[in-house]
């Protein structure tokens, strides 16, 4: 899978309110992410999910964004500082062989891979990266776009998602988008 990292220009578009007719952060994220968790978001963006997954995590929970991009995070620090959510997100710059949270070893409740993965230079290690943060029994919810990603490339990603020690549980409907929620063992 090769791998192309989205401008940071076009954060700008997908940080935009409209995005919500098609994607609403509420709801896709409501089945997964409660009060007092702790999220990994890599590839936030501009933070259209971010403030949302900020706002369900409340003020004992707290979100970790990691980016390669740091035109990306530093609009999402004024989007979450102008929100007031500042105090539960935590903003990384990372290098783009790694997500940079072996501090998280089996701290994470929930990571959040919404349009991305096909994105990194080695999907393995990003699977591997992840399924580290995440404690036993927690999830992750993997989309990748219809448009960007094909269903063989995707199927390929679910096989080193399972090499990692995920275990796909379910494929929710989101637009536009290959799903699966993978349970990490």
């Amino acid at each position: 899978m090769a791998h192309k990292v989205c401008p940071w220009w076009v954060g700008y578009f997908l940080a935009s309110p409209l995005r919500r007719l098609a994607y609403d952060p509420a709801k896709i994220l409501a089945p997964y992410v409660r009060e007092g968790m702790t999220v990994l978001e890599p590839g936030p963006g501009m933070g259209f999910f971010t403030l949302e997954l900020a706002r369900m995590v409340g003020p004992s929970g707290r979100v970790i964004a990691v980016d390669v991009q740091p035109r990306m995070l530093d609009r999402l620090k004024r989007r979450v500082t102008d929100a007031g959510l500042a105090e539960r997100v935590d903003i990384r710059l990372v290098k783009g062989d790694s997500l940079g949270t072996g501090d998280l070893a089996g701290s994470a409740d929930f990571v959040l891979a919404f349009a991305m993965v096909h994105e990194v230079p080695s999907p393995e290690s990003f699977f591997n990266e992840a399924a580290r943060a995440l404690k036993p029994g927690a999830c992750m919810l993997l989309a990748e776009p219809l448009g960007h990603v094909s269903p063989a490339s995707f199927a390929d990603e679910l096989t080193l998602a399972t090499q990692a020690g995920f275990t796909v549980t379910e494929a929710p409907m989101i637009r536009r988008s290959q799903t699966a929620v993978l349970r990490k063992a």
